[in-house]
């Protein structure tokens, strides 16, 4: 089934790359990394200007998403569930490492169970399966809920951010050509969607 038709061009949301954690740094827990001392737990308010600042990082690098800027603090805590807001920290420093977040693709009930979402890490923390766990903890949340479908749009150069979803059972659904300019040049979005084996199944 397509998109709803009354909803706003989004932007792709998979933030930017996360590569392979190197062998032996992580555990699997769930159906994400846990890397050794970090720390997977729900967002709050008081997380709010690291938050920002690495989704500003991801921006900046270019492959993240069409937005240049991050939002203020109150536009994000607006348009992001609250249930499916996680945060990695590093046990040690207590430093947000990453973040994962979904919002709502339509207020249409037929589409409650359909949510987009967004997975950030911090630069320096990139590497470690910060992004596999992160990911692995929306899965469990929304499956928990009874979402049936995530789904995201990356940019085609986003190779790493394209490896992480297959990996976790995203496919690709299709590529948007030509979907916006972003920094003077036109560019595609692979739309990617996981369905639940669980939620919306009966």
């Amino acid at each position: 089934m397509a998109a709803p038709a009354n909803r706003r061009r989004r932007s792709p949301r998979a933030g930017p790359p996360a590569a392979e954690p190197p062998a032996g740094r992580s555990a699997m827990t769930g159906t994400g990394r846990r890397p050794a001392g970090v720390t997977v737990r729900p967002m709050t308010g008081a997380d709010a200007a690291q938050v920002l600042a690495i989704y500003q990082a991801g921006l900046d690098g270019g492959e993240a998403s069409f937005e240049t800027r991050a939002p203020a603090w109150e536009v994000f805590d607006a348009t992001r569930l609250p249930g499916h807001r996680h945060v990695a920290v590093d046990d040690a420093s207590g430093e947000v490492l990453g973040w994962a977040a979904a919002c709502a693709v339509s207020d249409r009930c037929v589409y409650q169970g359909v949510v987009e979402h967004s997975v950030y890490v911090a630069p320096a923390a990139r590497g470690r399966g910060v992004g596999a766990a992160l990911l692995g903890a929306l899965i469990s949340s929304t499956e928990a809920a009874g979402i049936w479908t995530i789904q995201s749009g990356i940019f085609p150069g986003n190779a790493a951010s394209l490896r992480l979803h297959e990996r976790a059972g995203f496919r690709v659904v299709g590529i948007r050509e030509r979907l916006g300019r972003h920094h003077g040049r036109w560019r595609d979005v692979v739309l990617l969607e996981r369905r639940s084996a669980r939620a919306g199944t009966d």
